[in-house]
């Protein structure tokens, strides 16, 4: 009896502790509708509400997947734009006298290439050749989650992502980023989930800077392969 007792118990630790990172990307990329049919839209735009320092400002958005970006915000007549194509990004921000399409480069440029992917990196992992390790569980606000470490190969930073155990969503990722000459730690929240023709979104996304909520999206309306005219990517 002791014998059968005590390979039970042995069966439901081992069963406990069979999670492999590359399980659980797995179910969550499956569950947001497969890395295939991601790579398979050509085109999205997204329209929504950026706020920011209580400001409710309209955002645009439209990628051509795997090639280019674009976002643009309206604030007080005037345009903020951020826009990458083949390796290359500009920025208007006449807010932060840069009055005219200027160069970005380094991290800035990293992430405008980031955004023109559908996929997240933690999806297509080993295609761009980065690490990942599974950290065990933990809770985020009452929820239970996986706790994966991806390790980017291009500047070897690392980004902390959090799955819901129950539903194999993204709850939320973290990062540390040096602003302003000083190291700070970035949350990024996903949530208001839904199906768009097959594939899981997240229509809201909060980020956090040590703690604090400094800006947020909220789409109102997000289409797959839809025209988007090249040029608009071009730097003028």
């Amino acid at each position: 009896m002791k014998k059968i007792l005590f390979a039970i118990v042995s069966f439901a630790f081992i069963s406990a502790h069979a999670q492999t990172a590359d399980e659980v990307i797995q179910k969550y990329t499956t569950a947001m509708g497969g890395l295939k049919a991601i790579n398979a839209i050509k085109t999205a735009k997204m329209k929504g509400i950026f706020t920011i320092q209580g400001s409710e400002l309209p955002i645009t958005t439209q990628i051509i997947n795997g090639k280019a970006f674009r976002s643009d915000i309206e604030l007080m007549g005037q345009t903020i734009t951020s826009c990458y194509k083949d390796g290359k990004g500009w920025k208007i921000n006449p807010f932060a006298g840069f009055t005219t399409a200027t160069d970005v480069t380094g991290v800035e440029l990293m992430d405008f290439k980031s955004q023109s992917i559908l996929a997240n990196q933690l999806m297509d992992y080993k295609a761009r050749g980065h690490k990942v390790e599974l950290l065990g569980q933990e809770d985020v606000d009452g929820v239970k989650t996986y706790k994966i470490k991806l390790t980017n190969k291009d500047d070897g930073k690392a980004t902390t992502y959090y799955i819901n155990t129950a539903d194999n969503m993204l709850i939320k990722n973290t990062t540390s980023r040096e602003m302003q000459g000083q190291e700070v730690q970035i949350e990024n929240y996903f949530s208001d989930i839904k199906d768009l023709n097959g594939l899981k979104f997240s229509m809201t996304r909060t980020q956090k800077v040590n703690g604090e909520v400094t800006q947020m999206i909220k789409m109102a309306s997000v289409e797959w392969n839809v025209p988007i005219d090249e040029k608009i990517f071009d730097k003028n």
